[in-house]
């Protein structure tokens, strides 16, 4: 077996080890109390931009407290998004069917016509089979056991992954009058000019993509907070950071779920209960470390 060249260290170790590189500790109790729970590992996360490798040493004056504050900050910062992309991803369920609808075939997904690409039809159709056979849900079975097996539309698509939905959308086909333009509808935004304009397919599926990837990282408990995330939504340019940042972050996200957002209210409510969590964390959290510019609240209204 291979030797791992890092050693398991105890509890009372990893204590000892964040002295000895020089975090301020308070209370040895509290620390051990909140490791139990937490994890040194997962901590590590929310203080390593305060250690310097080459010194093996944290930045003087790091406290233990504050990195622990970082950490509950990201709990409920992950909770708030997560909740908030719920409505998002209900909300786009429902336009999804309504704009599939039109054609008047329960059965439409099985329809090749209203898809641009066929041999991207039937991969995606391949995984729309796979994720409506792994479902337990009730009226799945329903169908199964009342209509020959067949699924309608309004029951498949609710239990599609945000995933898979972003690639039947991103297939539609295109024109006045399909199924895309009546659920892009949904998603206009204002031109340079002033006028409403529905988003690009290219433009709506790398939303939905990044807002889908947001949501699995709030899902599995992954740290939000100073954090590259990997996808690229397309920003509008009133948006955009000049110079723009290197990577992607948790703003850029933060935008895509704005565009999609369920209801200018609910969005409202979603942006000052952000705001909020913000300055009862001001001590701690940073807004570089979010991508956030300083006048993100004026990006993020709508």
């Amino acid at each position: 077996m291979y030797q791992y060249p890092k050693q398991i260290l105890t509890m009372a170790q990893q204590v000892q080890s964040y002295i000895d590189a020089g975090m301020v500790i308070t209370s040895r109790a509290d620390v051990e109390k909140a490791l139990k729970s937490v994890g040194f590992y997962r901590l590590r996360g929310y203080s390593f931009h305060l250690y310097d490798n080459a010194s093996k040493k944290y930045v003087p004056g790091t406290k233990f407290e504050d990195i622990l504050k970082l950490y509950q900050f990201d709990q409920e910062l992950s909770a708030l998004i997560f909740s908030m992309i719920s409505k998002i991803e209900v909300a786009l369920r429902v336009r999804l069917v309504e704009a599939l609808l039109i054609h008047g075939e329960p059965l439409v997904l099985q329809d090749s016509s209203i898809f641009k690409e066929k041999k991207l039809y039937w991969q995606n159709m391949s995984t729309v089979a796979s994720e409506i056979a792994r479902s337990n849900d009730v009226f799945i079975k329903h169908n199964f056991d009342n209509h020959d097996g067949e699924v309608p539309v309004w029951a498949a698509v609710e239990v599609l992954s945000f995933g898979t939905l972003s690639k039947i959308i991103k297939n539609l086909k295109t024109g006045t009058g399909s199924s895309y333009s009546i659920l892009a509808a949904n998603y206009q935004y204002k031109s340079k000019k002033g006028n409403l304009v529905n988003p690009s397919q290219k433009m709506l599926a790398s939303w939905i993509q990044g807002v889908s990837v947001l949501r699995n990282m709030c899902a599995h408990n992954s740290r939000i907070y100073n954090r590259t995330i990997h996808t690229t939504p397309e920003i509008l340019d009133a948006d955009k950071i000049s110079p723009p940042p290197a990577h992607n972050g948790l703003y850029q996200i933060l935008l895509a779920m704005k565009y999609l957002r369920s209801s200018d209210e609910e969005w409202t409510v979603f942006v000052d209960a952000f705001d909020k969590l913000i300055q009862n964390n001001i001590s701690v959290v940073s807004l570089t470390a979010m991508n956030l510019p300083a006048d993100w609240k004026v990006h993020l209204s709508v």
